[in-house]
């Protein structure tokens, strides 16, 4: 089969592969403990279950406009106000089946052959794999341990120029955990003014934050007309398998997401945004006790690594991903997810599944219970002794 040229550089996520993989041992027979995927193991609400139920059983069946409901973008931007301090039109918003359109639209619209992106490196992969996509040069960002996987600004400094078309940033971030701070974003933003340069702001993990308040570069001076900000119902609700996210920005950009969603998707799905609006104006108590949980589960994981030889952990401030660095042990990445997955019954991801610059590290996800925490753990360590 003779493919577009332009296909040899779509990249994939792994998180996907290493599933396939754990879910072939499950078959056989081997017991896992899930740690590879970034999915909340929490059950969606029942009160936003319930409304999209009720929108379905009324027959919200049919299509709906582009740009999403009305009344859903109304009830975002009356939450962007409130959270993120910044007046926001519903013009301004475009609802997708996911915040990955958002990413893909953003790339598509901006960016033309030979711009330059610069991207967190460990960073989710999408963001290079998009770049490559559209024949941009990917510049990536690299995040250090010793930043507390943050940018190194001098080095950031170094990167942007008048090349620079987009900067996309992601706090708290996948998969460190890591969060800009308001210091770091005044300092992208002054730099992204400078060089007028575009800004994808990924805060899809913003309302699972543990020390500090999230901040939007979005809210900064100067900032919201060339900022898109993306975000969804997956991760804060536990929604993943709905498919919706958001972005915003813009009006007039936002006129040009609308068009590429009527080419790629025609509209989101009818029903599903009645829960996304349940979600965004019903109670959050839910929320808020998931992320208490999530803190409880990331001291006991991080504890648990740093107590192995050869691991150390720094704890995560947001998101629900702890980022060992596992040089200690004398292994690469991809050989401690296999093995780990093979002689442990433990999934996990390669930090190289997140770039280049995340080789001597790998990802877990604490998406999983204290007790399945415990038993990854007492396994790990027992198979780290045999190495």
């Amino acid at each position: 089969m003779k493919l577009a040229t332009r296909m040899s550089r779509l990249g994939t996520e792994t998180a996907f592969v290493v599933l396939a993989k754990a879910r072939a041992l499950e078959a056989k027979g081997k017991h896992i403990v899930h740690l590879e995927i970034g999915e909340p193991d929490f059950d969606t609400p029942k009160n936003i279950s319930f409304a999209a139920i009720k929108a379905l059983t009324r027959g919200e069946t049919h299509y709906g406009p582009a740009a999403g409901f009305p009344a859903l973008r109304e009830a975002l931007a009356e939450d962007i106000g409130k959270r993120r301090g910044i007046e926001v039109q519903p013009g301004e918003i475009v609802v997708t089946p996911g915040a990955k359109p958002i990413m893909f639209f953003a790339v598509m619209a901006l960016v033309d052959e030979g711009d330059e992106v610069i991207y967190p490196n460990p960073g989710f992969p999408i963001y290079e794999s998009v770049i490559n996509f559209v024949g941009a040069k990917p510049r990536p960002i690299v995040l250090r341990e010793e930043y507390e996987f943050r940018f190194d600004m001098n080095e950031f400094r170094k990167l942007v120029n008048e090349k620079t078309k987009l900067i996309i940033i992601n706090s708290p971030q996948n998969p460190t955990g890591g969060i800009l701070t308001l210091e770091d974003l005044q300092e992208i933003a002054a730099l992204a003014r400078q060089y007028d340069c575009w800004v994808l702001s990924d805060e899809v993990y913003c309302n699972i934050i543990y020390e500090g308040q999230h901040h939007s570069i979005a809210a900064l001076p100067g900032m919201k007309e060339r900022t898109i900000l993306l975000d969804g119902f997956s991760k804060t609700y536990a929604m993943t398998g709905w498919r919706a996210g958001y972005g915003m920005m813009p009006q007039p950009l936002a006129d040009q997401f609308t068009r590429l969603a009527t080419n790629v998707n025609s509209c989101t799905n009818s029903f599903v945004q009645y829960g996304c609006l349940e979600a965004v104006k019903g109670p959050q108590d839910e929320v808020k006790a998931m992320v208490a949980e999530f803190q409880r589960r990331r001291d006991v994981i991080v504890d648990g690594l740093n107590s192995i030889p050869g691991f150390k952990c720094l704890k995560p401030h947001g998101a629900f991903y702890v980022f060992p660095n596992i040089q200690g042990t004398g292994k690469s990445s991809q050989f401690l997810e296999e093995y780990l997955l093979n002689e442990a019954g433990v999934a996990s991801l390669a930090g190289t599944s997140f770039g280049e610059y995340g080789q001597g590290y790998l990802r877990f996800s604490y998406a999983n219970s204290v007790e399945n925490l415990q038993i990854a753990l007492d396994r790990i360590r027992q198979a780290v002794a045999k190495l």
